[in-house]
This record gives structure tokens, C-alpha cells and sequence, in this order.
């Protein structure tokens, strides 16, 4: 796992300076470091910092050359199978690592070499001999890339934050509306939007070319490719072919050269990813949880639970209110653009502690979307009803006047634009974030845009069920542009690479087309998941509801971390930056404080927003 940087200016020599390529690569030395590398022309740039797991001698430093010295490469990521690739290309080489395998493979095969790669990557290659720079970036966006592209240069890096080195671009950022609507509707900015008009998310399953005739990107994989007209319905066949790909899945994830644990939190995706790795294994397996002082939230004892019952090397930690006040600031910082998923508190705090011990953990993400974990599933089918439809006026306002917080959150379900805008609709109300609704009256008219997240699901080979489109709408965006940026951040911040089994794309290829009574079956959620799960630790461990990685964000605001909503939600503030209406905030607080507890995301939102308002005034 590192950091990568680059740039491509073959018509404007000094669009890039050296000291700023440099500063670019530095400035995500907590993504790696263990090394730093760059290579410099006036036209074209590449810059590394690397967190050795594989290999960890210098001669696997980056950027590497290819045996023809015609090739330079720098990575982010990890192949698994580079060995049997090694193997394939039949070649002497030089190192043990990965970089090595990747770079001689796309010598030999060129661009079709990305289908042979199983893995989480951002890459970039550089023909020295064409002038071509090539980027690619994994078929599910675990990885990171950011780009600049204006018609001529080209800049890219593995954080939003090392691109602003670069003074062009940082001069001539500007606030992208569209991302903030996005912001405030979804808690997370989708690719391929950031906060500023002038950079933007690199596709995943995609592969860039820059050259002299411009940019151009072609897929290499989609889930719409994926689906298939007939569908896995038979249980003992599809439990058998999970099962295998999880087990292969998680085995090759344990190669590395330094210490590795999972993240166990005591729910079913970690509980199964760290039973499988503890079966691949001779010695103990490190596991690390976190736990909150607030019983409601804790699922600590779950984890310990699981860990005792497969004799891994435990650790766990309890999070405070305190704990949180220190690290929140941290968090908003640090993801470089506004980003509300609060549980990225307590996974910065884990990445911290295991990183006491460890360079490398698996994590059980992807599960929920694959699987059909989430409550909003049950949501898609509700509304997706025509009594649902038909009777939507009637059952928001009966909800509306109940005296229940949770039946007045569930009224917003009810109040969506139309059928097209449902499957956001359905995750911003899940999350208690606004709907569109209420962003047209929030917004000041210059920043109002249209919702860019309507979906065409008629494209599929089949016809899907509102479960599974709301799923593969998580997938196209929850999964990799919220969850999956929550841990490659809060991992890296501390130099802790983390691995993810169950998104290994034959797996994903594999649950897209599972008939969907093997994901939701007798009201059972995930229920084929959990079946392989019970082979390897009893069922009772899991009668319980399911609470995920969150923290009482809606306790703390109204205790210890209240001070955030004096500071960032005052009417000095809000009406410095003119983007909110601050009448509308002052009613959302109000009632915030009067008993609606479920407008503490809300709040939330409007926090993370102006404080990073305030931190891009200073730039």
C-alpha cells in the first residue's frame, strides 16, 4: 500500500515544477513511509512513497523500471496472484515483488495485461519510448485516484490534498456545486465529482490513456457486463462455489512479508473473514475491535466473543466522548473534502491500535451491498409497491403526526421526487441526511443542481428486483465511494495497509448473480452468507440485531461535542459563505433540541461542510 503521484504536460514544459512533484509525493508519506521515489522531466513526472508489505528490500522501491528500461511504473495496491503471473511470463526477475510482475506484464501484454490482475490497484505506467502515460485503477475502486485534466496537462495523485501542490490547480480550484448537493443528499461526494470543479474521481474498472492526442478512458469491467440472464438458484450448488472463492479469496490476502490481523467487530462479514484466515493459518491470528462506553452502541463483547471462540490474539479499545473530541478534527481534515461518515472516528482510532502491532489487516467490507445486508433493502421493496406508491401522501402524513421519533423519520421515506430519484431517496433518508426537498430550500439559488444519481436499470440483461438495484446502487456508490474511502483513509493515516476478501471481483461477479431468495430468504438478510459462516462458528454467536461500525454521533452532539454546532453552525458563519440559508439551519437545530433526535446527521452535514469552508479559506 502507498501513495502515488504524476503528471503529464507534453505541451506546456513546467506545468509541474520539481519542487512541486516532490511536495505532492511527500505530503502522503503517511501512505508510505518507508521510501520515497520520483522521477522528473519537464513534461511528465511520476512520484511514490511506499509502505513495504511484500518484498521489503530497496531494490522493490518505486518507481520501477521494466527490464527494457522502457517502461517506469509506480502502484498503489496489491496484486495477489503475481506469482502465478511470474510463472506465466516465464521471465528471470529481479525481485519478489508484486511491482516487478505488474510492470514486465504490461511490457508483455500491453493494456490487456489489467484482466489478468486479481487485486486492489491504482497504477500508473509510463512509456518512455511512445510518450504515453497509462493510469489504471481497480475493477471496484478500492483504491484511490484523483486527476486533473484541463485539455492539455494532466495531473494525478493517490489524495485531493497533494494535487493542490501543484499551483495551478490550486489557484484555480473552485467549489463544484453539483458535489455539494451530492454532499448534503448522500453524507459522500460519488464519483466522479469533488469538491472543486477542476478535479475529479478517476472511474473505477477503467483504464486512462494520455498522450499527445488528449485523454482518453476505456472500461474493463462493469457490473452491467457482469449479470447474467440465468441466475444461481440452487443452494448446495451456490453455498459450495461461495465458500470456495472466500476461502481462496481470503488465503491469497494473507500473503505479506510483515505482521497482519483482521478488524473483528463481532458481526457476521468480519466474524467470517477472520474464522477462514484463522483456519489458513499455524500460529494465532491478531484481531483488533473497538468498543464504546455506551452499551447501546457496543459491539465489543461480540467481537471478544468470536475471538475467544477461534483463539485469536485479541485487542480491544473503548472510545469516549473524549477519545472522540480529539480525533474528530483529525477526521474532517483529513479526508480532504467534505465527508460525514462519522463512524470514521472509531476506524481511525482501530487503524491506530492495530497498527501498534500490525502493517496489514482484512477487513469484512462489501458483505452488506453483496449480500443484501441493509434495512434499506426492505425499503425498495415497500415503496417500490404501487400501494406504497399510490398511498405515499397518506402514510407520510400519519407518520407525521405520531408522537415517535422513529415513525416521524419514517414519514421522510415516503416523500421522494419521483421513481428515477428513489434509490437515493431511500439511502439519504436511511441515513437521516436531506432529501432533495429540503436541499432546494437549504441552498442558495447558485448552488442548486439537479440530481445526477438517477440510475437507468432497464440496461440489464434481466430484470432486477428493487432489492438488487438498490443493492448495485450501493455498490456503484456507497460501497466504493463512502465505505471504501473511509478505510483507505483511516488506515493509511497511520501506515496500515488493509486488505478486502469478500470484494474480490470473482466473489462480487459471483453475488450479482445469486437468485435473490440465497441473499434475503424467510426474512433472513444475507442468509447464504451467514449459512457459510455457521460451518465455522455457531449461530447463536449472532442472534442479535444488527448495529454496524457507528458511534452515538446523536448523544455526543448534544454533550461534549455540542461545541461543533456553536461553532461552524452560527449565523457569522453560515452567512460568511452565503451556501446555506441560515434560517433553515437555525429551525433544524431548534428542532434538533426539541426532540426530533433524528436531524442529528443533518447537523452533522452542515458541520463537516463549513468546517472544511473554512479550512479552504486558509489554503
Amino acid at each position: 500500500m502507498c501513495g502515488i503521484a504524476g503528471f503529464y504536460a507534453h505541451n506546456n514544459p513546467g506545468f509541474v515544477s520539481k519542487d512541486e512533484l516532490d511536495l505532492m509525493t511527500t505530503s502522503m508519506s503517511h501512505r508510505g513511509p518507508d521510501a520515497l521515489g520520483v522521477y522528473y522531466t519537464d513534461t511528465v513526472g511520476l512520484g511514490h512513497q511506499r509502505l513495504s508489505v511484500i518484498d521489503l528490500s530497496k531494490d522493490a522501491n518505486q518507481p520501477m523500471e521494466s527490464h527494457s528500461m522502457r517502461y517506469i511504473c509506480v502502484y498503489n495496491g496489491e496484486v495477489y496472484n503475481y506469482k502465478i503471473l511470474a510463472k506465466e511470463l516465464g521471465i528471470k526477475f529481479k525481485t519478489d515483488s508484486d511491482t516487478e510482475v505488474i510492470v514486465e506484464a504490461f511490457a508483455e501484454w500491453n493494456v490487456t495485461f489489467i484482466n489478468k490482475l486479481n487485486g486492489m490497484f491504482a497504477l500508473a505506467i509510463y512509456d518512455k519510448q511512445e510518450n504515453i502515460l497509462y493510469l489504471f485503477r481497480d475493477r471496484i475502486g478500492i483504491k484511490p485516484i484523483y486527476y486533473y485534466w484541463d485539455g492539455q496537462n494532466f495531473a494525478f495523485s493517490s489524495e485531493l490534498k497533494s494535487l493542490l501542490k501543484i499551483n495551478l490547480i490550486k489557484k484555480n480550484r473552485k467549489l463544484n456545486p453539483q458535489a455539494i448537493n451530492e454532499f448534503l443528499h448522500l453524507g459522500y461526494i460519488p464519483e466522479p465529482n469533488s469538491i472543486y470543479t477542476n478535479i475529479k474521481k478517476f472511474p473505477a474498472g477503467h483504464l486512462g490513456i494520455i498522450s499527445e492526442k488528449g485523454l482518453r478512458f476505456e472500461s474493463y469491467w462493469n457490473i452491467e457486463g457482469c449479470m447474467r440472464k440465468n441466475m444461481i438458484i440452487d443452494e448446495v450448488e451456490a453455498k459450495e462455489k461461495l465458500k470456495e472463492l472466500i476461502e481462496e479469496s481470503v488465503s491469497m490476502r494473507l500473503m505479506s512479508d510483515v505482521p497482519f490481523g483482521t478488524f473483528l467487530s463481532g458481526g457476521v462479514d468480519s466474524s467470517l473473514v477472520t474464522a477462514v484466515a484463522s483456519k489458513h493459518l499455524s500460529t494465532k491470528l491478531n484481531t483488533f475491535s473497538i468498543g464504546f462506553k455506551d452499551s447501546k452502541h457496543n459491539e465489543a463483547e461480540y467481537a471478544k466473543k468470536v475471538a475467544e471462540y477461534l483463539n485469536t490474539n485479541h485487542q480491544e479499545y473503548y472510545v469516549t466522548e473524549n477519545d472522540a473530541k480529539e480525533i474528530v478534527f483529525d477526521m474532517m481534515d483529513f479526508y480532504d473534502e467534505p465527508f460525514a461518515d462519522s463512524s470514521a472516528i472509531p476506524t481511525m482510532m482501530l487503524s491506530k491500535l492495530a497498527k501498534q502491532s500490525v502493517t496489514m489487516t482484512l477487513t469484512g467490507d462489501g458483505g452488506d451491498e453483496l449480500f443484501h445486508g441493509y434495512g434499506a433493502y426492505k425499503w425498495a421493496k415497500r415503496l417500490s409497491g404501487f400501494h406504497a406508491r399510490g398511498l405515499k401522501y397518506l402514510y407520510r402524513g400519519v407518520l407525521d403526526l405520531m408522537p415517535s421519533n422513529r415513525l416521524n423519520r419514517a414519514a421522510y421515506l415516503f416523500r421522494y421526487k419521483n421513481k428515477a430519484s428513489l434509490k437515493s431517496h431511500i439511502f439519504s433518508q436511511e441515513q437521516c441526511f436531506f432529501s432533495e426537498s429540503e436541499i432546494a430550500k437549504l441552498l442558495s439559488p447558485d448552488y442548486i443542481a439537479a440530481n445526477s444519481l438517477m440510475q437507468d436499470y432497464a440496461c440489464f440483461v434481466r430484470k432486477l428486483t428493487p432489492e438488487e438495484s438498490q443493492a448495485i446502487f450501493d455498490v456503484k456508490y456507497y460501497l466504493k465511494d463512502d465505505l471504501l474511502v473511509k478505510i483507505d483513509r483511516a488506515s493509511m493515516r497511520y501506515g496500515l495497509e488493509t486488505r478486502v476478501p469478500l470484494l474480490d471481483y470473482r466473489i462480487v461477479e459471483l453475488a450479482l448473480n445469486l437468485h435473490p431468495t440465497l441473499k434475503i430468504f424467510e426474512n433472513t438478510q444475507k442468509y447464504l452468507l451467514k449459512e457459510i459462516l455457521y460451518d465455522y462458528i455457531p449461530k447463536e454467536f449472532f442472534d442479535r440485531p444488527k448495529w454496524g461500525f457507528s458511534i452515538p454521533l446523536q448523544k455526543w452532539l448534544k454533550e461534549d461535542l455540542s461545541f461543533l454546532i456553536d461553532d461552524y453552525l452560527n449565523e457569522e458563519v453560515i452567512n460568511k459563505f452565503s451556501i446555506v440559508n441560515y434560517k433553515q439551519v437555525e429551525n433544524l437545530k431548534n428542532s434538533f433540541f426539541a426532540g426530533k433526535h433524528f436531524f442529528y446527521n443533518r447537523l452533522w452535514l452542515l458541520i463537516v461542510l463549513h468546517k472544511f469552508l473554512l479550512k479552504d479559506e486558509n489554503l
